[in-house]
């Protein structure tokens, strides 16, 4: 098989043998790779592959078509449709997973579509309704709005009945996540505070998706009492501080989470969470794939730079084969 590799913080395609599943995997011939920020992070050495995983093929995301199965294999069969996450390798031609990780492509899309969902509906659904406890008819900003993960979040809290508030420097960026069902639009200033208290009555909102940090302070302040910060991104930076004080008067809490280094009984936990309930959903036409910008898997090296070019709202994608 072909696989993209990392030399010297730089992706080099390379022949390697063909994969083998275990006992309870599945084999996949690869048609579609969702190009996620960690990728990016991981050809610069800045975002380390989980203990156990090659580090010298980077991928979270495929979509693709079952060709092998382990002897214990009972949920999947050879010709099967599937995407899913790994913790690493998914810029190959195949990739090994555990059967029970895999979901299933929803009827109707096609594999560039399919790969646009794992990821960014995953981490939007935990981070939202699991960790962050959202319920119907709350507020929830999502911090920006406007790539993958602020797009499917933006999706799923309109349709699972909250309101969300989508947040950019530029809202001329929101035009995408407002056609997805944005209920309010705030812009990344000086007065997101006061902006926020406007749309909530000055009460806050509930939940609070932050994809940027480091600014906690002024998110906090327009964070109800008891509400829930949950961040899963340091693209403004690694360090910040807090006013401690603040936080325990209105007893708040903060979580972080990352899906990549969960162990495989939760991301099997995850993906049947969606097949039960986020696949019907799809398959109703109530949530829709990202926008996407497709790339050749020969060319993988355009999709990242045009990932660092920060000029898209949606996902890229890179096809293997026809």
């Amino acid at each position: 098989m072909r696989a993209w590799c990392i030399e010297d913080q730089q992706l080099q395609l390379d022949t390697l043998p063909d994969l083998q599943p275990g006992p309870e995997e599945i084999c996949v011939q690869v048609k579609a790779i969702g190009v996620n920020r960690a990728d990016l992070l991981q050809v610069l050495g800045r975002y380390p592959a989980p203990p156990g995983t090659d580090s010298r093929i980077p991928g979270l995301e495929y979509a693709g078509v079952v060709s092998a199965v382990g002897a214990r294999v009972q949920q999947r069969k050879v010709g099967d449709a599937v995407m899913g996450l790994v913790p690493g390798c998914a810029y190959a031609e195949q990739v090994v997973t555990h059967e029970r990780e895999a979901l299933t492509v929803p009827d109707g899309l096609d594999f560039a579509r399919a790969v646009t969902l794992p990821e960014a509906f995953l981490t939007a659904y935990r981070a939202l309704f699991l960790e962050g406890g959202l319920q119907p008819g709350q507020w929830c900003l999502i911090r920006p709005a406007t790539a993958g993960v602020g797009l499917a979040a933006t999706q799923l809290a309109a349709t699972l009945g909250a309101r969300p508030i989508g947040s950019s420097r530029d809202l001329s960026k929101l035009d995408t996540a407002t056609d997805m069902g944005l209920a309010a639009q705030v812009c990344e200033d000086d007065t997101l505070k006061a902006q926020l208290d406007a749309l909530t009555e000055g009460q806050g909102v509930a939940v609070i998706l932050d994809m940027v940090g480091p600014d906690w302070n002024v998110l906090l302040g327009g964070l109800r009492a008891e509400g829930t910060l949950v961040n899963i991104g340091v693209l403004g930076g690694l360090s910040t501080e807090l006013n401690l004080g603040a936080l325990l008067m209105k007893r708040q809490t903060l979580k972080s989470m990352t899906m990549r280094s969960q162990p495989l009984e939760n991301r099997i936990r995850m993906a049947q969470l969606f097949n039960d309930r986020l696949a019907p959903l799809f398959a109703s036409g109530r949530l829709l794939p990202l926008p996407l910008e497709t790339f050749p898997f020969t060319d993988a090296k355009a999709a990242h730079e045009h990932m660092a070019g920060n000029d898209f709202s949606g996902k890229r994608v890179i096809v293997v084969g026809d």
